[in-house]
């Protein structure tokens, strides 16, 4: 079985894979300063509570865009699993063009979601990525990826709100607002943030379409899609773990 491991900035999404098939998967926060044996006590803890075994992972690969907790994970496979893992980044074959100013730049999980869409899609694409930015990367019909844009994530400006405004409520965002006219704080700045989100995510959509001239279909992935999905118009898949359908794509491209 194959281990596949998406280290962001807020969360760490693990996922255990038997052939193409995902039978575990688990989202955890990402804590910098976890040292190899406090992971080791972290996954064996999951694996624990689960029907699987540690010991049957054949194959390991990270995507991790926090430098930090990359000798961490290197140091926990190598001590627990017996074996080197395969990071995501500059000389994989991920089977795609990179066609951006400097492709060391792109971060590994825009390039793996990328992948995993195209992969299974096979057209103009945007995919849409809720974590602590949210991202959006576009990839053509031939399978090039393009680029995109980048905005400040939905728990960054929740956070900047809460810092910067002192009468607000720090408040987690997970439920659909009832109205975009709210009658009390905590319902209006949840219709603020999913309304406006939407909006964000169909102006840039609408923008990156009329630039290229094409109708992309449109992916989104991450914790928070299913929730901005309901309000936005553009949206039209949803795929929360497709960051990880693609680490076992270019797993499987590199062996």
């Amino acid at each position: 079985m194959l281990l596949a491991i998406d280290v962001g900035n807020t969360n760490t999404v693990i996922g255990v894979f038997q052939q193409e098939k995902l039978v575990a998967d688990w989202r955890v926060r990402t804590e910098p300063e976890r040292t190899r044996d406090e992971l080791a006590i972290l996954i064996k803890n999951l694996f624990a509570n689960s029907p699987l075994s540690l010991s049957s992972i054949r194959g390991v690969i990270i995507s991790c865009v926090v430098p930090p907790v990359v000798n961490a994970f290197n140091q926990f496979c190598r001590r627990y699993l017996d074996m080197n893992p395969m990071f995501v980044g500059p000389g994989m074959k991920t089977g795609m063009p990179i066609l951006y100013d400097n492709p060391r730049e792109v971060g590994a999980d825009r390039i793996v979601n990328a992948v995993a869409a195209y992969e299974r899609h096979r057209r103009d694409l945007i995919v849409v990525d809720f974590g602590t930015a949210t991202t959006f990367d576009c990839i053509s019909a031939k399978g090039e990826y393009l680029g995109g844009a980048i905005a400040p994530g939905i728990s960054i400006s929740m956070d900047a709100l809460f810092t910067r405004a002192s009468k607000l409520p720090r408040v987690e965002i997970f439920n659909q607002p009832k109205a975009a006219v709210a009658k009390d704080t905590i319902s209006a700045m949840n219709a603020g943030i999913v309304f406006g989100y939407a909006g964000l995510v169909d102006g840039l959509v609408r923008a990156i379409n009329a630039e290229r001239g094409v109708q992309s279909k449109v992916i989104a992935t991450g914790g928070l899609a299913r929730v901005i999905a309901t309000q936005s118009e553009m949206l039209e898949d949803i795929d929360e773990l497709l960051t990880l359908d693609g680490l076992r794509i270019l797993y499987q491209r590199n062996q």
